[in-house]
Formats: structure tokens, C-alpha cells, sequence
């Protein structure tokens, strides 16, 4: 493999987010509209700011020390990132959270108060960017999503820091059909060919991604035999998923990541070990309500005191026992490279 020129700033921010051993085992807490609407329904009461915080702060606090790197909003994490420890890696989130309904093609934006460079200021050692992408989709929607994503990776190499892509496919034909009698079968069928096709397009070298945050291109509660399954509907067999796994990862030119994507802890472990059975080669993970999210109820009915202490025992667990699964699938970011000595570090040019 050729040598990989790699500048120094965004092969030390890769390096800050991963362990020792090159593996990125993040914790994801940059939830926003999704965690407010928990919380206030865990409280029978609307989420404040400080409720926003407080939870945020403590999920940090306990459980960044079992972490390679925390994933964070500017608007309501900040004060969490104090809380994340000196071997934590900080990624913190460039979009604004959720989407306009009323405009078709869920279309991102930026929070207009940021910039790379004052995220980086703010203590960040990558920049993560969430992307609804549906590679399927209207050539006029994609062309100003992949502008978007142009511009933002501009920016970041600009300030020479890494920038982690988070791209999350859909197919609002496929979940609007009249003639689908279940839109999530159909959606699985056609998720690991879109999967694939954005592995691929992300990662050219024009938009300036340095590590995909991606989807496992099958649902494990849709794969046949599995514990996730338990003799319910299916949409592909174990080998097929397998064989899903490996082609999307033969897609990616860049080191890739997965995402838990709101399943249960259990459930992501178990995709985890058919991705490594499969052979795929991911860097890591980024686990988010996997890990935490049972948390919320404690939350709603005994406040952080609650919370703190179902953290210390089931969240810690979660978060060890995912751990375990990653160091045994996962490969160093830097072997996508062909190891790490294969990488040059160059000084980004003023």
C-alpha cells in the first residue's frame, strides 16, 4: 500500500479519540430534541436547560473514564466535556439536531453560533457532522447535501482537525409506500445497497471526511437465527447479512466506525460480533443510547441522585461489556492505512 500523507493536526485528533491500541470506543452524548422529549416524558414535565445538563454531565462524569472519547453538543454539553477525564478524548457536533418536515429531503443545517475553528477552541479534538443521505434520492436534494458537506470539510481542514461523518440513510419512498404491508422489512432490504453507496461516495477525498460514522447495513433484529431476532420476521439470513457486512466495508477508502443507531446494548453487542465474524474491518464504535439510555426513567423518577447510582452499576456495565465485544472485532484506525508506520505526518501548509 502507498504511503498515506496524513497533516499532523488531524492525525493527532484521530489519535486523542482513540485508546492506546488505535480503537475508537466512543460514548455518544449529543443527543438533543431526542433526550428533551425522554426526559420530559420520564419527568411528566417539560426537560428544562438544566435538566439537559445535569444528565448530561453525570452520564459523562461515570462514564467517559471507561471511553476512549465523549461525544458532545456545544448547546447543552459543554459543561459536560470539563467532566470527561485527561484520557478522554472531545468530539463535539457541528448540525443543528433534527430536521425541517415540512421540507422534503431532511435538509441539514449548521448551529449558526459555531464555526470548526471555535468548536476547536472550545476544547474539541474532532468535529462530528450528522447527514441524512439517501443515495437514491433526487439529484437536486443530494447535490446540496454534498455541497454542504464539501463546505464543512473545508473548514475543517482549514483548522487541521479530524472530521467525523455521521451519515444516516433513508427511503421515504419506501417508508410512505401504500403497498408496503411492513415498511421496516422493506426498508431493510434496500438499507445495506444504500449504506454501501454512501460508504462509497463519503469517501472521496473532496469532501474532506477523515472517519465514517456509519450504520450497520443490516438490522440484527431482522437477521434470521439470531438472539436479536427470536423467531420473528426476517428479511435476510445470517450469511446474507454477513455477506451485506463485507460489501459495504469493501466500499469504504476511509477508516469506519459503527453506530448503535438507538438499539439496545444487547443487541449492538451481538451486531458487533457478526461484524467481526464477517471479517469487516472497523475501527471502533460510537455508542450512544445503548449504553445510557435506561438511565432516563431512573432519571425522571429520582433526579440525578438516581441516576448516578444506576449508572455506577448497570451503565457501567453496559459500557464494559461493549468494551470487551470491541476489543476483540475491532482493528486500529491506522491499519486501514496500512499500519501506522505507513502513514507520513506532514505540517498543514498556512
Amino acid at each position: 500500500m502507498p504511503t498515506i500523507r496524513m497533516t499532523r493536526g488531524k492525525y493527532e485528533g484521530i489519535n486523542a479519540l482513540a485508546n492506546r491500541e488505535g480503537v475508537i470506543a466512543a460514548l455518544a452524548m449529543d443527543q438533543r430534541g431526542s433526550l428533551s422529549k425522554a426526559i420530559a416524558s420520564a419527568m411528566g414535565a417539560p426537560a428544562t436547560e438544566n435538566d439537559m445538563m445535569q444528565f448530561k454531565s453525570l452520564v459523562t462524569e461515570v462514564l467517559a473514564p471507561h471511553a476512549s472519547a465523549v461525544l458532545l453538543d456545544p448547546e447543552f454539553g459543554l459543561e459536560a466535556a470539563h467532566r470527561r477525564g485527561p484520557d478522554c478524548g472531545l468530539l463535539l457536533a457541528y448540525e443543528k439536531t433534527g430536521y425541517d418536515v415540512e421540507v422534503r429531503g431532511r435538509i441539514p443545517d449548521l448551529l449558526p453560533q459555531w464555526s470548526a475553528l471555535r468548536l476547536v477552541e472550545a476544547g474539541a479534538n474532532g468535529i462530528k457532522l450528522l447527514l441524512y443521505y439517501d443515495p437514491d434520492d433526487d439529484l437536486q436534494i443530494n447535490t446540496v447535501k454534498e455541497a454542504f458537506l464539501e463546505r464543512v470539510g473545508a473548514e475543517c481542514r482549514a483548522s487541521d482537525v479530524p472530521l467525523f461523518l455521521e451519515a444516516i440513510c433513508y427511503s421515504d419512498a419506501t417508508g410512505n409506500s401504500a403497498a408496503t404491508s411492513d415498511p421496516a422489512l422493506a426498508f431493510a432490504r434496500v438499507k445495506p445497497g444504500k449504506v454501501a453507496a454512501y460508504m462509497r461516495e463519503f469517501s472521496q477525498s473532496r469532501y474532506g471526511v477523515d472517519v465514517l460514522k456509519v450504520e450497520v447495513p443490516v438490522d440484527m433484529r431482522l437477521v434470521a437465527g439470531t438472539r436479536a431476532n427470536a423467531g420473528g420476521p426476517a428479511a435476510y439470513t445470517r450469511e446474507q447479512a454477513q455477506e451485506f457486512l463485507r460489501q459495504a466495508a469493501a466500499e469504504a477508502r476511509k477508516p469506519f466506525i459503527y453506530l448503535s443507531a438507538g438499539v439496545t446494548d444487547e443487541v449492538f453487542r451481538e451486531t458487533l460480533e457478526l461484524a467481526a465474524e464477517a471479517g469487516t474491518p472497523f475501527s471502533g464504535v460510537l455508542c450512544g443510547r445503548a449504553t445510557w439510555q435506561m438511565g432516563v426513567p431512573e432519571y425522571g423518577r429520582g433526579g440525578a441522585a438516581a441516576l448516578r447510582a444506576w449508572l455506577e452499576g448497570a451503565g457501567v456495565e453496559n459500557i464494559e461489556a461493549l468494551n470487551e465485544v470491541v476489543s476483540h472485532g475491532a482493528r486500529p484506525w491506522w491499519d486501514f492505512y496500512g499500519g501506522i508506520d505507513n502513514i507520513q505526518i506532514v505540517d498543514r501548509q498556512e
